[in-house]
């Protein structure tokens, strides 16, 4: 029987859960990640310390949702790239379409660490809807252009009872 220390992280398997969800019913999965040096993404579309990732399969090849990473290849601005997120850097996984997901706490040393301030973590994962679409939706279809990034932009997540 395993200890509530030794038991591993909830993440991976909520956020491959609702991947699944958002992919069974036609909406379109965002990962918003805060950046630190253990994300390998490009660098030129991170803004303010953080990414928002079009995770669902017409945009990516070779994903894996693993456990402790998150791997995939995903074009950006016609230049393939390979996509590797740390599972515990993911603060939020939703539907572009409808924002239904759920986000995540985040550790404040972590946060630290990253270019962003640390902010207030919730106790444990929270149902949420994003208020406002990604001002850029950075990996996948070449087909639209990123939306230009404004302060009030930026999504945010709002609690759903």
């Amino acid at each position: 029987m395993l200890n509530a220390p030794d038991a591993s992280s909830t993440r991976p398997y909520l956020l491959r859960a609702l991947h699944e969800w958002c992919t069974d019913n036609g909406y379109t999965p965002y990962l918003a990640v805060v950046v630190d040096e253990t994300v390998q993404v490009p660098m030129e579309h991170v803004k303010n310390g953080e990414i928002v990732l079009n995770v669902g399969y017409d945009a990516t090849a070779g994903m894996t949702l693993g456990n402790e990473f998150i791997e995939f290849k995903a074009r950006f601005g016609g230049v393939p790239r390979e996509i590797i997120v740390p599972v515990n850097r993911v603060m939020a996984i939703y539907a572009r379409e409808n924002g239904q997901g759920m986000s995540f706490p985040m550790s404040a040393a972590k946060d630290s660490a990253a270019s962003t301030p640390p902010r207030p973590a919730p106790a444990r994962p929270v149902l949420s809807a994003v208020d406002t679409p990604p001002a850029h939706p950075d990996a996948g279809s070449d087909d639209e252009p990123p939306a230009p990034a404004t302060p009030s932009s930026r999504p945010t997540l709002k609690r759903v009872k």
